[in-house]
């Protein structure tokens, strides 16, 4: 059964566990989810602004084109989730944990991503425009066709991760540790070639 267009606005579900459920254009704001655990729902077009998910947990769970503007996301846990093309706006990230994750299309521009384990995540064409992502863990993280312009790498770990030639010369690179693949392709992105 799915919940079309039901209206959560400020409600109180802290500490509830939802499995198999299915939320489509449900409305969020300012809802209290902290604590609640979620297996195998699916969200489409929901929106939660300003909800408090901390200490929340996602296992095999889909958000997809979902808005999380203000939300805080501090010390959630989120397995084998997908997060297609939802957007993320000053969102509080603080120790959360994404393992096994889609979060292609999803939209992070001036996002705080400051020594987040993004490792092994599937980023595929997200827009990471101008987000900070110092000291982060992006070990073997596919940002494929990640838009990139002004992104904050300083300092990131980027060995083994899949960034193409425009992601390599539009972030800033810095200090960001890299494999001799990924060198590579730095150079090539900028017109060096390697012999």
């Amino acid at each position: 059964m799915t919940e079309t267009g039901e209206d959560y606005r400020e409600a109180q579900l802290s500490g509830q566990w939802w499995e198999k459920r299915q939320f489509t254009g449900c409305d969020f704001t300012e809802a209290d989810l902290r604590d609640v655990r979620i297996r195998g729902c699916t969200f489409d077009g929901c929106d939660f602004t300003k909800a408090d998910l901390a200490r929340s947990r996602h296992d095999a769970s889909a958000f997809r084109s979902c808005t999380f503007d203000r939300a805080v996301l501090a010390q959630s846990r989120w397995s084998a989730c997908s997060l297609l093309g939802s957007s993320f706006v000053d969102c509080r990230f603080t120790g959360i944990a994404l393992t096994e994750c889609d979060l292609s299309l999803a939209a992070f521009a001036r996002g705080r991503l400051r020594k987040l384990d993004l490792s092994g995540l599937r980023l595929r064409e997200a827009n990471l425009t101008e987000a900070d992502l110092t000291d982060s863990d992006l070990r073997g993280t596919d940002l494929t066709g990640a838009r990139m312009i002004g992104t904050k790498l300083s300092g990131a770990d980027l060995r083994g991760a899949l960034i193409d030639a425009n992601g390599l010369r539009q972030a800033d690179l810095r200090d960001a540790r890299v494999d001799l693949d990924l060198a590579a392709g730095f150079a090539a992105a900028h017109g060096l070639v390697v012999k």
